[in-house]
């Protein structure tokens, strides 16, 4: 199997290793020529700094190139895509970037993946794998790719783009709001820093998020920000029910408060189990994110 990796970034490195290792031909495509130079006598593959040759005699692609540079990668491969040819991209959203592949890669197989994971992973293994097919060709070869997959001992799930990006709203993009809220809050209390001495567990997983999520990269918060289909109504719907919070707790109304948070006890209680169940496995699956 020959494997053409685009974009040299900690994603792009780590699937050119986890091919190669798999028994892969690897070529590995960026634009940091000193970069490349390095990767190719530490990784013993091929490395080029242009796109279409490293694309025109591969047997599958995988597009690991960020969001923000994607349609100008998959513009600049296009001449050199073949017809039934397997083009895979690993971006976090998928709506935006499998209409881009549509658009300009007609003739390829595109199918739209997540790897719900980092690059400090050590294989696929229980890891979450995300396969987003929107037609019968598409889906046929998902198939085939997810029972690899699970070969590798990956825990995988198909589904529509809508959906992944659905679902990424709520896991992703979320935590990332809460995150970059809480740590321009935290830092702007004098007491930040010895706060932490005195820290709980609830307070600790608070500062855990709120550091975290301000030390990633920005360009891949801004995109899943900015191009995660329905993220804004979420957030918002967090804001109205914080503000209503805080209209109580400024009242002092303490009987409104615990009559509150009795409810919203009552309707996690009352949550139908079989389908919290089925959100609570994929939640955790979609976890391994964090490593």
């Amino acid at each position: 199997m020959r494997t053409a990796v685009l974009g040299a970034g900690k994603m792009g490195i780590w699937f050119a290793k986890y091919c190669k290792s798999r028994g892969d031909t690897v070529i590995l495509a960026g634009r940091n020529t000193e970069k490349l130079a390095t990767l190719e006598n530490e990784l013993e593959i091929k490395t080029t700094t242009d796109f279409p040759t490293a694309v025109r005699d591969a047997d599958r692609v995988l597009i690991c190139v960020s969001i923000s540079s994607f349609e100008e990668i998959i513009k600049k491969i296009s001449p050199a895509v073949h017809t039934g040819q397997p083009i895979m991209d690993i971006c976090s959203i998928k709506e935006y970037p499998i209409n881009i592949m549509h658009q300009h890669l007609k003739n390829a197989l595109v199918l739209g993946t997540h790897p719900v994971f980092g690059p400090g992973s050590n294989g696929v293994t229980h890891k979450a794998y995300v396969l987003t097919p929107t037609n019968p060709e598409e889906q046929a070869y998902a198939e085939e790719f997810k029972a690899w997959l699970e070969k590798e001992q990956a825990h995988v799930f198909i589904m529509t783009p809508q959906k992944h990006d659905e679902l990424m709203g709520i896991v992703l993009g979320f935590p990332h709001f809460l995150g970059l809220a809480a740590c321009e809050t935290l830092l702007e209390q004098p007491s930040f820093r010895e706060s932490k001495k005195l820290s709980g567990t609830t307070y600790r997983m608070l500062f855990t998020l709120a550091e975290s999520v301000a030390m990633e990269t920005p360009d891949l918060y801004a995109n899943i920000q900015t191009k995660l289909a329905g993220i804004d109504k979420i957030e918002e719907l967090f804001i109205t029910n914080a503000q209503q919070w805080l209209d109580l707790m400024k009242k002092k109304d303490t009987d409104a408060l615990m009559e509150r948070m009795t409810k919203l006890r009552s309707k996690l209680e009352n949550t139908d189990s079989q389908y919290a169940k089925s959100y609570e496995t994929m939640y955790k699956m979609l976890q391994s994110t964090e490593e």
